[in-house]
């Protein structure tokens, strides 16, 4: 009897870039093949889920906590002890793996980069390939370099940098570029595959680790397959059981009646929880889009963190978190700073210092910044707090009590939408979309640094308005009609603004048809980045 056939590596498709054979070795390509066999149809299983569970959403317009995981949320259990990297996290800086903001995170003066390859790095292969490089040269100290403009760039003491913690894409993401039998293999298991394989023995050398932030997670069980693949991951590499350290993102309105189960089925390779405000919002206007009037959002920036369903949100993800000994970690400061108009800079840093005072007060270990410039302003909220603690998880926030409803009460602010708001939403969203196009993922529009989550959270409040019948502060309906001729206006703004020329030279058109087919489409396209990847060089 013939022994089996050896299982086939993932099979490389795309166009070569710099250095991806020192990424793509044979041992690599094995791994990732396995990790598609083994998770992938699981993955499929899970995805379907969500459908199902947004159908029941659309029938009820309604979430409650888990009648049959009830006994999770009522156990005595805690999370692994955090290893020393992660036991300060009190500012965590955000951004993609290029080069250049490889090493400006690193050296920020944050405690934790999230080196993101989901919402602030388009997937093109050259950034796939490459961000994977980054981050190991920048680990072997070999990632200092001079920029065409002649200015140098270079790694302060090993003792100064931030510790990593690397954001894979979510599930609903394929890379097209690697197949196993024809078959994409998901965003996730390659981006995720690449860094541990390259990078886990690695940073146990260095005293650190493999960390990891969990986006778009939708469910417990979605986040019981992260903790099976870690589970083999580590066996794979001869690396110890419970090396991993895994930070969710509660970025969903489902994932939300779901905390505790989340952070249990990931008890031995958990570290925290983080409360994603953007992604947050486009996940309760995706589920609950068709809900009637209640469920209509303001314009978006009139949706701020102490609006009543987001206070719910957040004071129960601190409670939960510290219940069971792990990090709660606040949301983001986008603003970038310019020091061109030190008024309106001022008020900006004025609104972050109020923000982080808010969170550190809500008793947050640690919270996000877009820019190295705000560092030290969340760092000055959470020292007043913190002193020289590395955090607050004794503060265990029981006087936190949040009913099902109240995460759900969208129809307790006062705010309304507007025209501006209209012509924000079409603005970003044209613009983003185009960076993305180009490649790139975090893009710096009307002095904010925006990633994919705000474009989502824009073309879904679009999407909802009109379907809705929405009434504007002018008297205005919106309808497909009204959408598009501000898009047309503003498309107009941006040629004349730009230069034919350079016009041409964008993705200006396909950003705009884009935007209007995720916005004004009957059926609701479940993440742009689907459509806009099948776009992407």
């Amino acid at each position: 009897m013939s022994a089996p056939a050896p299982s086939q590596p993932a099979r490389v498709d795309a166009e070569h870039v710099a250095r991806q054979e020192e990424v793509l070795t044979d041992e690599a390509l094995a791994f990732v093949a396995e990790l598609h066999r083994r998770f992938t149809p699981r993955r499929d299983a899970l995805l379907a889920a969500r459908e199902e569970r947004r159908a029941e959403i659309a029938r009820t317009t309604t979430l409650d906590f888990l009648p049959e995981t009830a006994h999770v949320r009522e156990g005595d259990w805690r999370v692994a002890d955090c290893p020393a990297a992660l036991q300060d996290r009190r500012v965590e800086i955000t951004g993609p793996t290029d080069r250049r903001m490889t090493v400006n995170a690193l050296n920020s003066g944050a405690r934790v980069w999230l080196a993101d390859f989901e919402d602030a790095s388009a997937p093109t292969w050259e950034n796939v390939i490459g961000g994977q490089l980054n981050l190991t040269d920048a680990y072997e100290r070999r990632i200092d370099f001079t920029d065409e403009r002649g200015k140098a760039y270079a790694l302060r003491p090993a003792e100064e940098l931030a510790t990593v913690v690397m954001r894979p894409r979510g599930w609903h993401l394929d890379e097209r570029h690697l197949t196993v039998e024809g078959r994409p293999v998901p965003g996730a298991l390659v981006d995720f595959g690449l860094y541990f394989l390259r990078n886990a023995q690695r940073l146990l050398d260095l005293g650190k680790g493999p960390y990891f932030y969990l986006p778009k997670t939708e469910s417990h069980l979605e986040a019981r397959l992260w903790n099976e693949v870690f589970v083999f991951a580590q066996d794979w590499c001869g690396i110890p059981h419970g090396t991993v350290r895994a930070t969710v993102l509660i970025e969903t309105i489902t994932a939300a009646y779901e905390m505790d189960e989340i952070l249990y089925e990931l008890r031995d390779h958990a570290s925290g929880l983080n409360a994603g405000r953007w992604d947050y919002l486009f996940s309760l206007v995706k589920n609950f889009r068709d809900g009637g009037e209640r469920f209509v959002l303001p314009d978006r920036n009139a949706v701020t963190m102490t609006a009543p369903f987001m206070r719910a949100y957040t004071e129960l993800l601190v409670r939960t978190c510290h219940k069971r000994g792990a990090h709660a970690i606040g949301g983001m400061a986008a603003f970038i700073p310019n020091r061109r108009d030190p008024e309106a800079n001022e008020k900006a840093l004025e609104k972050v210092r109020s923000d982080k005072d808010r969170e550190a007060g809500d008793g947050f270990d640690g919270s996000w910044v877009a820019h190295p410039d705000l560092v030290p302003v969340a760092q000055t909220s959470f020292d007043a707090v913190l002193g020289d603690r590395p955090h607050q998880k004794d503060r265990l926030r029981e006087d936190v009590d949040v009913k099902a409803a109240d995460l759900l009460a969208v129809d307790s602010l006062e705010a309304r939408p507007t025209r501006e708001g209209l012509r924000n939403a079409v603005q970003v969203g044209t613009r983003y979309i185009e960076a993305w196009l180009r490649g790139l993922g975090a893009v710096a529009i009307f002095g904010l640094m925006e990633d994919a989550a705000t474009a989502e959270i824009s073309r879904s409040q679009i999407w909802q308005w009109v379907n809705a019948g929405v009434v504007l502060d002018t008297g205005e309906r919106v309808t497909p009609e009204l959408v598009r001729e501000i898009a047309a206006e503003d498309l107009a703004a941006i040629r004349d603004e730009a230069g034919e020329e350079a016009f041409a030279a964008g993705r200006w058109q396909q950003a705009h048809d884009l935007l209007l087919r995720v916005s004004l489409d009957e059926d609701y396209t479940a993440f742009l980045t689907l459509p806009a990847y099948e776009l992407l060089d």
